[in-house]
């Protein structure tokens, strides 16, 4: 059936213009021009943590504008094309719009994904804690093939992803690890994911060929700011150091530069042991423990406000997403129902429809809610 090419831009234009009265360009261009400002002072590079923030803000603010702006140029070119095209009966340069046209649609619906992400910690940066559950060394295994799933996907993003803590299991895989992606966004993106994933397949590690269902839980944190103000006494902290474990490399495996810091009253637990010395060790593993000691200040104020209003909706996270290998290959989110067959492509890292989805049901939730 022929494109009713008016139409298609009709709606293009009424998408555009949503996105632009929620990303807000004259505030975007403002933006920009204070960060520009912040750069460009002499002292800049005196503190370099601060530093990098800002030309990293300045970046992804320069980024959103310009696409923002690109995307109301190509909705213009797409619709000379098809006049031109019209004017001269030219079913090539037809065809040509037509593919334009479906490039816009999917640009556009990855642009109005990020409207959506308005939490009150969203733009931060995001921790990410995998674990493996019940299943024995399969479920290391898919812990394992999950930490390479998310940190292929932040690569092929162009986001910078440190691996901070990696527990090995004994046999294959790992038990835990805990990464950080740091980029506008990547903790409302990468919220979507929190919870217990599933997989099906016949055990490479069983001499029976048998099938094995195995689980892997995912935790997603904000990185705390410095105007978080979570204070912790060093009283309520224990502080154990030990040797890394894992593949060797300078320091690692030689010193007690590993560090788990307890926190006594909620008993959470923070290991660090990626970086060399033990101070940097314990500096990361506080940030995580106060970042993860802020969510947990915000989900118990979310709780209080449900308690009051009677609200008894059981958590979205729990199980939410199977990975079938065997009898059949297939992914499928079991909130959002979005399903494919590539599971090679999606352990490669290309879960982007996933987290649209998942980011777009998250959103349907809370209106109805």
């Amino acid at each position: 059936m022929a494109t009713d090419f008016p139409a298609a831009l009709d709606q293009l234009r009424s998408t555009y213009t949503s996105i632009r009265a929620v990303m807000n360009p004259e505030a975007l261009a403002a933006s920009v021009a204070e960060l520009s400002e912040k750069a460009s002072a002499p002292d800049l590079w005196d503190d370099p943590d601060a530093a990098q923030a800002v030309t990293s803000q300045l970046s992804h603010a320069q980024t959103d504008l310009e696409k923002l702006n690109r995307m109301g140029e190509r909705i213009d070119d797409v619709e000379t094309l098809v006049e031109m095209a019209t004017e001269e009966d030219d079913a090539d340069t037809l065809a040509e719009a037509e593919r334009e046209l479906v490039t816009l649609r999917r640009d556009l619906g990855e642009l109005e994904v990020r409207t959506l992400l308005s939490g009150e910690y969203d733009e931060r940066d995001a921790v990410v804690t995998i674990r493996s559950g019940a299943g024995g060394v399969d479920a290391a295994d898919f812990a394992e093939m999950l930490l390479r799933m998310y940190l292929r996907w932040a690569e092929r993003h162009g986001y910078p992803a440190k691996v901070l803590d990696t527990s090995y299991a004994e046999e294959a895989g790992i038990k835990s690890a805990t990464f950080e992606v740091k980029a506008p966004y990547a903790y409302g993106t990468l919220s979507v994911e929190a919870g217990t994933h599933r997989l099906v397949r016949i055990s490479p590690f069983d001499n029976q060929g048998r099938r094995q269902t195995s689980f892997a839980a995912v935790e997603v944190i904000p990185l705390i700011e410095q105007t978080d103000h979570i204070d912790i006494p060093e009283n309520e902290i224990k502080v154990d150091v030990f040797r890394s474990s894992g593949p060797g490399g300078q320091s690692v495996n030689t010193t007690d530069s590993a560090v788990r810091l307890t926190h006594i009253p909620t008993g959470i637990v923070v290991s660090m042991q990626n970086e060399k010395s033990q101070i940097q060790n314990r500096a990361a593993a506080l940030v995580v423990l106060q970042s993860r000691l802020l969510l947990l200040r915000k989900e118990q104020e979310q709780a209080e406000k449900k308690a009051l209003a009677g609200d008894v909706k059981a958590s979205w996270g729990d199980q939410m997403r199977s990975y079938v290998l065997h009898p059949y290959q297939m992914v499928k989110d079991l909130r959002t129902e979005h399903e494919v067959g590539n599971t090679s492509g999606v352990f490669d890292g290309w879960i982007d429809d996933f987290i649209d989805a998942g980011i777009r049901w998250r959103r349907q939730q809370d209106v109805t809610a």
